[in-house]
């Protein structure tokens, strides 16, 4: 699946464009992860703890995003993005979304 968050896949030919596809989950934070994402956060610089749920939870999204896409039929992504909300606390949602189209070589 040939993905990119640009409008146009250089080298390759929209033929048909599918529409918006998107891919979702929602993660919730642990109490092991809240420990250690709080003594590294008292240390500070990076968060690992939290590096790593923000991670998962993307290449969940991403992936959902790449079934839904190859189920409407299409062979790539163009204008791909990320966007997450927190539902309440502790629990956030995170899509990844963008146009899924049919390309082929130009």
């Amino acid at each position: 699946m040939l993905t990119t968050t640009a409008n146009d896949l250089p080298g390759h030919r929209i033929v048909r464009v599918i529409g918006v596809t998107r891919g979702i989950t929602v993660r919730s934070r642990n109490v092991v992860s809240d420990a250690i994402g709080g003594l590294q956060s008292m240390l500070g610089g990076r968060v690992g703890a939290y590096v790593k749920l923000a991670e998962t939870a993307r290449a969940e999204a991403y992936d959902s995003l790449i079934q839904h896409t190859r189920e409407a039929g299409g062979n790539a992504i163009v204008a791909l993005r990320y966007d997450a909300n927190e539902i309440m606390p502790g629990i956030t949602e995170v899509l990844c979304y963008g146009t899924a189209v049919v390309v082929e070589p130009a």
